[in-house]
């Protein structure tokens, strides 16, 4: 009777949240105080603070999202309590939109571009020349993290670096007759995810690259021959020679050179 001018409320009945056909949506239980709380003498003029949600609460991050969580408790959210967004107190609030047609986090034109509002380092990334396809938004962030935590690292979905990157990147699996350690251990200690202004999301160009771990490798040690350029400094220098870089199954691949 208060509200029903206000869009912004009656956009409500426009999403999930407002159904009444579901006994398990607030609407069809204790309905606006299944989520604000006792309504009290709050119609009758009085002065009872209602929860309110976002960034003009009164409220603490973790009590308002203790009202999210109450029926949001599933795997998705296992993890929350150890997440890095619950640890910076981030409210579901300041990414989700429960009073509306549609919450932005269900569409994945949008999800990047609310994930990057605070994650400028990884947005500033996706726009270096080699980059994963996410500025496009044909790929989204949630694609390989969870925002609402992991039993991983950088909340990731899958249990490994390594194992998000098969997802997609399948022929690098392996197994394979000669490994190269560092492809084994770990893909970032390569790559960059987000973009890179090198080629193939390399955080270095190679010689660069691999001298980081084999300085001391005679030939390898120097990047452009003295004599002029050559094999060691053109093209994909290293990689002129070495091309199978994640692993070989060549009986004679043993230097990852077929």
């Amino acid at each position: 009777m208060c509200h029903k001018k206000d869009p912004k409320v009656m956009a409500l009945f426009k999403g999930t949240h407002g159904g009444m056909n579901n006994s398990r949506l607030p609407m069809a239980g204790l309905q606006c105080e299944a989520c604000h709380g006792p309504m009290g003498k709050h119609n009758r003029g009085g002065k009872e603070p209602m929860i309110s949600f976002g960034p003009e609460s009164k409220l603490s991050a973790e009590s308002q999202n203790s009202v999210c969580l109450d029926c949001h408790q599933n795997t998705e959210q296992m993890a929350w309590h150890n997440s890095l967004h619950n640890l910076e107190q981030v409210a579901c609030a300041d990414c989700h939109q429960v009073h509306a047609a549609e919450d932005p986090m269900l569409n994945p034109l949008r999800i990047n571009e609310a994930c990057t509002s605070c994650h400028t380092r990884a947005k500033a990334d996706m726009s270096k020349r080699s980059s994963h396809p996410l500025k496009w938004d044909q790929m989204t962030c949630i694609d390989c993290h969870n925002p609402h935590g992991s039993l991983t690292e950088s909340a990731l979905k899958q249990s490994s670096i390594n194992t998000t990157c098969y997802e997609c990147h399948a022929d690098k699996r392996g197994p394979v007759l000669w490994e190269h350690a560092p492809v084994v251990e770990n893909c970032a200690n390569c790559h960059n995810a987000h973009g890179s202004v090198n080629e193939a999301l390399l955080k270095a160009r190679v010689p660069q690259l691999c001298q980081q771990c084999h300085a001391d490798d005679g030939h390898a040690s120097r990047a452009v021959s003295q004599s002029g350029i050559n094999a060691f400094g053109s093209g994909k220098s290293c990689l002129n020679c070495h091309s199978q870089i994640h692993g070989s199954n060549h009986p004679a691949g043993s230097v990852l050179s077929r």
